[in-house]
């Protein structure tokens, strides 16, 4: 008979592709019973897997069906999100487990665009996903997450989110006319940030995805002072120009003392639509060499494709608008990476940054 020993050593062989380790060092496995000649494993992820699930059964069930006494494996998977480290005095959301910061060094990266699908990538995966747009001069959540109207306020003090796709949102273009531009200094632009982030009822999420404005200004110095933000992506395409920028919007990370996640090259391979020729415009590679580079994760690339423009601007985001596509199973790929990732972040944040300083 099968040995629970046999099973353990059996398992530490398959390598899950997200977290970069074997189940049982990354302590996903919870149970393993024997039943004759069935096994049964009791598996909880620090990330949600839904779209992931039936390809780790059938990856386990061959890799221990291999084992003599073995003819059937029973995988019971389930995830359990936690809230990880943020800054040290940085006050919790109410209703939100993680913040993820989705930023970029200079604009025309694709970044909005991104953010959108990853949050409803999450969403499809099973989580709970919100959606905050900090592009206070900018924004363009309203229009891809297809959302219109204003948001309604029970309590007169706080809003409530705004809901598409299942996945909450707040943006002030919720609250201005589409046309209308924002006129405002660097101080009411933060303080607005705040209390859109703040003044919103966000219900029990897991993962609040903030679309921030390109660059490394006051937007991104508040973020870094008073959000509790658990984790970075860096969008940027392949050209030197791009990577330039991403390089410094990492730095910046770096110096508020702010976890960067890893690096998604956008726009990295363009494939003709009527031929299927395949050609790199915008250069090649480069995103992983600044992965490389800054000792980073590269999370993976994306294509310029004409669907992903067309169905932001039809308010219906390419992972909804064709969730089974390559497109989409790129966009979860990529959400699934980001966070294991910061499934294995320590949960004490003075434990990675013990001298942490808040800039003024």
């Amino acid at each position: 008979m099968v040995t629970e020993e046999q099973i353990s050593a059996k398992l530490k062989e398959y390598i899950d592709p997200y977290l970069q380790t074997d189940l049982v060092d990354a302590k996903v496995l919870k149970k393993v019973g024997i039943d004759g000649d069935t096994v049964n494993l009791d598996l909880v992820f620090g990330y949600p897997i839904n779209g992931y699930e039936a390809t780790l059964s059938a990856a386990l069930n061959e890799k221990l069906t291999t084992l003599d006494g073995v003819s059937q494996v029973t995988c019971n998977v389930s995830h359990k999100v936690v809230s990880h480290a943020a800054q040290k005095g940085v006050k919790h959301i109410d209703g939100v487990k993680n913040i993820i910061a989705v930023a970029s060094g200079k604009g025309g990266v694709g970044k909005s665009t991104v953010a959108a699908n990853l949050a409803l990538a999450l969403s499809a995966d099973g989580a709970k996903v919100g959606m905050l747009d900090a592009d206070i001069y900018g924004p363009s959540q309203p229009r891809m997450l297809g959302v219109s109207g204003q948001p309604k306020s029970g309590d007169g003090n706080s809003l409530e989110p705004m809901m598409s796709y299942h996945i909450q949102s707040m943006s002030i273009g919720y609250l201005i006319d589409e046309e209308t531009p924002m006129i405002w200094r660097g101080p009411m632009v933060t303080q607005a940030l705040e209390q859109l982030l703040k003044d919103t009822k966000w219900e029990e999420l897991d993962y609040l995805i903030i679309d921030l404005p390109p660059g490394t200004g006051d937007t991104q110095l508040t973020l870094a002072q008073k959000i509790p933000v658990s984790g970075a992506v860096i969008i940027t395409t392949p050209q030197d120009i791009s990577l330039l920028d991403a390089r410094k919007g990492l730095k910046m990370f770096e110096k508020v003392q702010v976890p960067v996640l890893g690096i998604v090259e956008n726009m990295s391979i363009h494939i003709c639509s009527n031929c299927g020729h395949e050609e790199h415009i915008f250069g090649e590679g480069g995103g992983v060499s600044l992965a490389d580079e800054q000792d980073v994760d590269f999370l993976g690339s994306l294509p310029l494709d004409k669907r992903i423009r067309e169905d932001a601007d039809n308010g219906k985001p390419t992972v909804v608008a064709d969730p089974d596509g390559a497109i989409t199973k790129r966009y979860r790929d990529i959400g699934r990476h980001i966070v294991a990732k910061l499934s294995k972040q320590s949960k004490d944040y003075s434990a990675k940054f013990p001298s942490i300083k808040i800039v003024q």
